[in-house]
């Protein structure tokens, strides 16, 4: 169908609609007339051959093909917003914009400050959204980032995608203070036999150095899992669980001094933190702003920390 045959105007109409599943509602968001969006909805149910909106007694419900549409028409206003966002230059001084980009609370508590604070410094009219990332999004990742602007991840979940590599971190354990089969350091003995805490444990949402331990032929013996890391203390403290955090996570989660970090008892492995996006962005001049943020803030937080190790030695 010719899409010069559509009035796009509608779109925003089926959204709302799809959304409120009721004329006078949707009426009320779009700020007109329940006579402007009933007519509306006639000529979309014209279109699709279907009524869209079902009357069930006293309320409306969807037609199997309107909760069909309900997702895609989202992902179309979405589209279309970004679109029509599209600037031949960015003045970050003057502009208002909002960006959104998926991460773990790891990676917004490490970043969050640091980053906050030179958007205010450079762009007060921006807006950063972070929005927490889930399985899905990572395994449609192509098709996820394409309605936002990034997804902060490690390497080893994303391929064929463009990044820029922000930092590195490494890993530690971390344990209640009050357990007392744990001395200042842990055995790959203690690993194999102290239940743990996990975040995420599943083929595509996984914490690295967890799959590294199985690797080394510790089978953790997994009591709890959390989809998030700053859940952690809350299900070690008290407890003899063990669960694995980022070094640079560590103080933060260690600072009510419920729960302690200890060295790992094998060479976890690293990881590189990535901000990965989709390749219609590559040359826009805004996302090329926003890369260059995330950089010079990885950069501040990597001074911070050799400034930290500066100051350790001098004790």
């Amino acid at each position: 169908m010719e899409l010069l045959n559509v009035d796009l105007n509608l779109l925003r109409t089926l959204e709302v609609l799809l959304q409120e599943a009721s004329v006078t509602r949707a009426a009320q968001r779009l700020q007109v007339s329940q006579p402007a969006v009933s007519l509306g909805l006639a000529k979309l149910r014209r279109h699709f051959g279907d009524d869209l909106l079902r009357r069930v007694g006293n309320r409306y419900e969807l037609t199997p093909l309107a909760v069909q549409l309900k997702e895609r028409t989202s992902l179309a206003m979405l589209g279309a917003r970004r679109v029509f966002e599209a600037v031949p230059a960015f003045d970050p001084a003057s502009e208002r914009r909002e960006f959104t980009l998926l991460c773990s609370d790891y990676a917004a508590a490490v970043l969050g400050e640091a980053l906050w604070d030179l958007t205010v410094a450079r762009a007060p009219g921006v807006v950063l959204r972070f929005e927490r990332h889930t399985t899905t999004d990572i395994d449609h990742a192509a098709e996820r980032i394409r309605t936002v602007d990034g997804i902060l991840l490690p390497h080893g979940f994303l391929s064929n995608l463009p990044y820029t590599e922000l930092y590195t971190d490494d890993w530690v354990c971390l344990i209640s203070t009050s357990n007392t089969r744990v001395g200042d350091e842990l055995t790959m003995e203690l690993l194999a036999e102290l239940p743990w805490a996990f975040t995420y444990f599943a083929p595509s949402a996984f914490t690295p150095a967890g799959r590294q331990l199985q690797v080394l032929g510790v089978e953790p013996r997994v009591q709890v899992v959390v989809d998030s890391f700053l859940a952690l203390p809350f299900v070690v403290a008290g407890t003899d669980r063990i669960a694995l955090v980022q070094r640079r996570l560590a103080p933060k989660l260690t600072a009510a001094g419920d729960v302690r970090a200890l060295e790992c008892p094998f060479d976890a492995v690293a990881i590189t933190e990535a901000f990965w996006w989709h390749p219609m962005y590559e040359r826009d001049p805004a996302h090329i702003w926003l890369r260059a943020l995330l950089t010079d803030t990885s950069a501040r937080l990597g001074r911070s920390a050799a400034l930290a190790d500066g100051h350790k030695s001098d004790l």
